[in-house]
């Protein structure tokens, strides 16, 4: 097995184009080509880790946050980035990373979250914006069942619990071909009038290659009639944060030590209290401040999340409690998660979770 085997498993967990532009996730450094003879799954591929992996033959580590975020002008071992790369290259060991690619995914960072707190009825809180395209295009009626279904196993027709969604309408298509035309119906410089089916179908944006390429060899026609479409719809199975509910209703004093136990939190920092149970929980792991207001639109009773700044708790504004338990501890379950899919998509080799704790936060 060579690593672009297991990074096609990877991105089957987290596909790279969930991820937000900010971000930088993928293959960081090493080859995909090399063959792979383990996998260290964890949080942060510092320098201890990457000596984890050497200890336990391991040449890629799969870590949730990218060890390289911002550009380098130089590696020369001047700080915690530059001497777990330079650790990782001369070891020949690769590093990839999913962060808000997982982030992003409806089984993923936030799923993890809301199961460890017993939240159900769960969906996005923030769902994904521009990322789904329309595609129309126009197939005789006797091929049209053959170019719908190429398109649906290129991955169109999707949507929210639905597969093979289109939208299919009969007309006439008028042609005339010229002197260089070879027209499946009809002779060159004839006016062809043939009886035709519009298919419309919608797709997520990363997939346009795909779905184009699947058009052009199931069609028949010589000069394939197509049109792609932007929309402004949400992508609702796919964002970030999440909202659900618990199963019964908790003073907020319960519901912090249910959050404080079950997410192994030291220490949590919360807003004034509003002395109101809480049934709907909405949660964004990571730094998550930006999605206070998404989280009182959706009329959360709390919102648990990370890293946020003084002010910002003024923002509950006695609509909502919030809860920062700490960046790590919101994102703890990750790594095994990721562990679990790689062991059921990978049996009979070696994957290995982390014992290193990379969280850089510490209680006194």
């Amino acid at each position: 097995m060579k690593i672009k085997d297991i990074i096609a498993v990877l991105d089957e967990m987290a596909p790279l184009a969930y991820a937000e532009d900010f971000d930088n996730v993928g293959l960081l450094v090493g080859d995909r080509n090399a063959e792979a003879k383990g996998v260290l799954v964890c949080h942060d591929a510092l320098e201890q880790v990457i000596d984890e992996a050497i200890r336990n033959n391991c040449n890629l580590v799969v870590c949730f946050h990218p060890i390289l975020f911002s550009g380098l002008k130089k590696i020369t071992g001047a700080n915690y980035v530059e001497r777990s790369i330079l650790k990782a290259i001369k070891n020949d060991i690769a590093i990839y990373a999913v962060h808000t690619a997982l982030d992003n995914h409806k089984n993923g960072v936030n799923k993890i979250f809301c199961d460890a707190l017993g939240l159900v009825n769960t969906k996005i809180l923030v769902p994904k914006k521009d990322f789904i395209r329309k595609l129309v295009t126009f197939a005789p009626v006797e091929n049209a069942d053959a170019v719908r279904n190429a398109l649906f196993a290129a991955g169109a027709g999707k949507i929210g619990n639905y597969e093979n969604c289109s939208f299919n309408s009969e007309g006439i298509g008028t042609y005339q071909g010229n002197s260089d035309s070879n027209p499946v119906v009809g002779q060159k410089h004839e006016f062809v009038k043939a009886d035709e089916t519009k298919i419309e179908v919608t797709f997520e944006s990363y997939l346009s290659k795909k779905i184009l390429d699947a058009l052009f060899v199931s069609h028949p026609y010589e000069e394939v009639a197509y049109e792609i479409y932007d929309l402004r719809n949400e992508l609702k199975n796919i964002g970030l944060g999440m909202i659900g509910e618990l199963k019964t209703a908790r003073t907020e004093r319960d519901f912090l030590q249910l959050v404080k136990d079950a997410m192994q939190a030291e220490g949590i920092r919360h807003s004034q209290y509003r002395d109101r149970p809480v049934k709907k929980v909405a949660v964004l792991g990571g730094s998550g401040s930006f999605a206070i207001s998404a989280a009182k639109r959706a009329g959360a009773d709390a919102f648990v999340t990370s890293d946020l700044k003084y002010h910002q708790f003024y923002e509950a504004e006695n609509e909502l409690l919030l809860l920062d338990i700490g960046h790590f501890e919101s994102e703890r379950f990750t790594k095994n998660y990721m562990v679990d899919f790689l062991k059921e998509k990978i049996p009979n080799f070696a994957i290995i979770l982390s014992e290193v704790n990379t969280n850089p936060v510490k209680y006194f």
